[in-house]
């Protein structure tokens, strides 16, 4: 296995979901209540959010706009990739700073399925994908590996395990698509060229070594049958390759943050979770450097933090999905330059200890009729 792609498994493995999910509407008081402790001062905090541009994250802004008594800065851009450009706009906007982020997954409450949310808007309020950015980039990795269960067979004759794969798939000039590590499945030379023991016309045939036998189990071959190897084409066995920009923050940044651990996330139950999921720990890692180097927050009280977000599908008499966060880490630094970090487990524990109960939220009807009543102010034109 590539070392990268084994430090993806074992972070995705670390990010706990069910146990540590909280309702917007609880999260987003505590998450107050939280920069309070932090030695915040209540009226001066500007929050900021980099969430995806998806109506489905409307919700969560204006609990934030209730609960810290302003509009949250918009920090980020579609998929929930933090715009680290906007560090200094968002610094001067206020005295102490709050950042989010999260990227988002919808759930379907009927179905149990990840990856979909029902539009209320749309003629006859269609599910569609959520994220689309998230979907649309996994659309491509996951025809590949549908291709590649499909087209690598197993067959057991006279005794010999062998697998017969797909010309496409042996093609290691390739620039795009699932690239096997053949190593791990066969027998090749001296030379690392696959070692065919029949030729078809769009394949070839090979002994499959013992080790891939024992791995992928024994009962798998059938005698005298050919049966595609389906879904435990297992991650270990092969990688994307993809030419994409390795630009930060450009328009193939999100899919730079998922393509090594994506060998994982087409593998998972649900792939739309899985990438959602990965995005944030990626962008965690990479905002808090910024943060902490920044100019811009020198001399600040600043609190970032990542997490999911999930869009639980409305139903037809609700305005708003019953958005859940997940916390996954957070960066802490006070106005004397002093930094920590709290892994998930903590996090989670840190925002449990702090009240729902928010005396300085604001009533934000109230706001808007209060803002009607005053008197008209004429523009210089």
């Amino acid at each position: 296995m590539h070392k990268t792609a084994g430090a993806f498994a074992s972070l995705l493995d670390a990010f706990q979901m069910a146990d540590v999910s909280m309702r917007y509407s609880i999260f987003v008081p505590r998450l107050y209540n939280l920069a309070l402790s932090l030695g915040f001062t209540p009226g001066k905090i500007m929050p900021s959010r980099a969430f995806c541009s998806d109506e489905s994250q409307g919700y969560p802004i204006i609990l934030l706009a209730k609960h810290f008594g302003t509009f949250p800065f918009n920090h980020g851009v579609v998929g929930g990739v933090v715009a680290t450009d906007r560090h200094g706009p968002h610094s001067h906007h206020g005295q102490d700073l709050v950042i989010i982020q999260a990227s988002h997954v919808g759930y379907d409450p009927t179905s149990g399925r990840f990856g979909t949310y029902r539009r209320l808007q749309t003629e006859n309020q269609e599910e569609t994908s959520n994220c689309g950015k998230i979907c649309g980039a996994l659309d491509w990795y996951l025809k590949e590996y549908d291709f590649a269960k499909n087209n690598i067979l197993l067959t057991l004759e006279d005794g010999q395990h062998q697998i017969i794969i797909d010309n496409y798939l042996l093609n290691s000039e390739r620039e795009d698509g699932l690239m096997l590590k053949l190593d791990k499945m066969i027998k090749i030379d001296d030379r690392g060229i696959p070692i065919p023991v029949a030729s078809k016309s769009t394949s070839k045939k090979f002994i499959a070594l013992p080790e891939l036998v024992e791995f992928l189990g024994k009962d798998k071959w059938k005698q005298g049958k050919t049966v595609a190897i389906d879904h435990i084409l297992h991650p270990e066995l092969f990688y994307f390759r993809r030419n994409i920009s390795n630009k930060n923050e450009s328009h193939d940044h999100l899919e730079n943050n998922l393509i090594n651990a994506m060998p994982y996330i087409v593998c998972s139950k649900w792939p739309a979770l899985s990438a959602a999921q990965a995005n944030s720990q990626v962008e965690f890692d990479r905002t808090f450097r910024t943060i902490s180097r920044d100019p811009a927050y020198k001399g600040k009280k600043v609190l970032f933090l990542s997490g999911l977000n999930v869009d639980i599908s409305p139903q037809q008499e609700q305005v708003f999905p019953l958005t859940k966060f997940i916390p996954w880490a957070a960066y802490i630094q006070d106005e004397n330059g002093n930094q920590e970090t709290w892994e998930q487990s903590e996090l989670f524990e840190k925002l449990k200890q702090q009240s729902e109960q928010n005396p300085d939220q604001i009533d934000l009807e109230e706001a808007i009729e209060l803002m009607q009543g005053f008197k008209e102010i004429k523009l210089p034109f």
